[in-house]
């Protein structure tokens, strides 16, 4: 006889297991009548569980935080942060419950439910998470996944008619997120500014001991944890340039230790190409623009070097963690968009070609996804410039400025002549990293209006889409589409 799901995690409690002062024990705030909105089957085979499964009583009660997972020791976590440049303070976990950790096929996972109600952390807020936010981030935690990118996994959302005021009245939701860990940059930054070394130590021997064991033989460990979290942070906001991906509100707070995408809100992905394009409507200044997130990425290694340097000794060995920073990024970057093009070797005018590429996105506002997609299909050889134009079509009509484009067309098509590029290779390795389907900001909300309806089938239907990023899916193939025009109306905010 199958054990329920409830029953067939074995809870670790590891982070339960450090001194008091680091978080507060408390259950999760029943939430009434919830129902099932959405689970990823995904997410739920790395902890041995079948999404099928979800559609029980028992483990809806479970997931929306009404009855506790046996093994589990529910907690709040305390950590502090900067938030916009602006030191803010003690934050915490003011609406996520940490439950604990059960062994996956990647390693221990925490799961941790989000809008679990009000904690000690809760800042006058209800602790509450809403429907719409609960979907966009367990729609874009699965998305990123399946492009490969680090982050945390969302396995479910679990719905109810409880209503929470935001700018509305908005229905509430509680999502289950998965990561190896939640500690973030500003855990450390919390014991930095209260001057409490001991704990500072605690904390950072529990990471090193848990994620980073290697680093125990260095001869300055601390040093070394700096330099390899600087290093994934580093490769990490390379991945979401290279994919144009826009956190939105990149404050320290919301920085994983591991260099994983984390705390999903006003996130988006690129539409028409703009290098200034600022996701967040909070974000009057700009701060978290997508062409600032690498620069803002090193600002706030340099914050996670601040609070460890009592740890580190020396300023100069917290320099030289740090400096490994613009390299990383920029090796990392350079890759990534060689096979974005479809390059296999290297040339000194590259940086160039990319470059003034992106300035003929960017004057011509094509849309960054498709655009990379799509020139994936680019064939090096015709014979009439009038059956290049038929080749090129579909690319060619991302441009207003069609001349342009064809001045481009030229050029990259010389650069890949030169290293003897054959067509139907260059197109499968290109489609291999370029996706076509990303989650816009519009797919998500067409599937939160319908599921404000109890209607939950768009939300399946585009989860399995943003499962398979890289795959063809002629069925859907509307869901690859440029976005209407009513997208551009669309505004998401630090509510969201």
């Amino acid at each position: 006889m199958t054990l329920p799901a409830t029953d067939r995690l074995p809870f670790k409690n590891s982070f339960a297991m450090l001194p008091p002062a680091f978080y507060t024990r408390l259950t999760p705030t029943p939430l009434p009548q919830p129902y099932l909105v959405a689970a990823s089957q995904t997410a739920a085979s790395l902890i041995g569980l079948d999404s099928a499964e979800f559609e029980q009583k028992q483990v809806i009660d479970a997931f929306a935080g009404n009855q506790p997972l046996p093994g589990s020791l529910p907690l709040a976590a305390v950590y502090s942060g900067h938030q916009f440049g602006v030191w803010a303070g003690q934050l915490g976990d003011g609406r996520a419950i940490l439950l604990g950790e059960v062994d996956s096929a990647q390693g221990p996972m925490e799961l941790q439910l989000k809008g679990a109600g009000q904690t000690p952390y809760s800042r006058m807020g209800d602790g509450r998470a809403v429907l719409r936010s609960s979907i966009r981030e367990f729609l874009c935690s699965q998305a990123m996944a399946a492009l490969g990118i680090p982050t945390s996994y969302a396995l479910a959302v679990i719905g109810s008619d409880l209503h929470v005021m935001r700018e509305a009245p908005e229905s509430t939701a509680v999502v289950t997120r998965l990561a190896p860990s939640f500690v973030r940059f500003g855990s450390f930054e919390h014991w930095y500014y209260q001057d409490k070394q001991a704990e500072l130590k605690i904390l950072a021997d529990y990471v090193i001991a848990q994620f980073y064991p290697q680093l125990q033989a260095s001869d300055n460990p601390y040093r070394a944890l700096l330099q390899e979290v600087t290093r994934r942070t580093a490769h990490l906001i390379a991945q979401w340039q290279a994919v144009g991906f826009m956190h939105g509100v990149m404050n320290t707070d919301n920085m994983s230790i591991l260099g994983l995408t984390l705390d999903y809100g006003p996130f988006g992905f690129m539409d028409a190409f703009d290098p200034g394009h600022i996701c967040n409507h909070t974000d009057r200044e700009g701060r978290y623009a997508y062409k600032m997130q690498p620069q803002i990425g090193h600002w706030n290694c340099h914050a996670l070097a601040q609070a460890l340097l009592p740890l580190i000794g020396e300023v100069e060995q917290a320099q030289e963690a740090l400096a490994v920073y613009p390299h990383e990024f920029s090796a990392r970057l350079a890759a990534l968009l060689h096979g974005k093009f479809g390059l296999t070797t290297l040339e000194a005018g590259d940086d160039a070609l990319f470059d003034a590429t992106l300035t003929l996105l960017q004057n011509n506002r094509a849309d960054f996804t498709l655009f990379f997609r799509r020139l994936g299909d680019l064939r090096l050889e015709f014979t009439s410039d009038a059956e290049r134009e038929a080749q090129d079509g579909a690319l060619r009509d991302l441009f207003l400025d069609r001349a342009a484009f064809d001045a481009w067309a030229v050029q990259y098509r010389a650069r890949l002549r030169r290293e003897h590029s054959t067509d139907s290779a260059r197109r499968l390795a290109m489609h291999a990293v370029n996706p076509k389907y990303v989650l816009r900001n519009y797919l998500a909300q067409q599937a939160i209006a319908q599921a404000q309806n109890k209607d939950f089938s768009e939300v399946a239907r585009l989860l399995a889409v943003l499962e398979h990023p890289f795959d063809e899916q002629p069925e859907h193939e509307h869901y690859a589409a440029l976005p209407p025009h009513w997208a551009g109306d669309l505004e998401v905010s630090c509510s969201s």
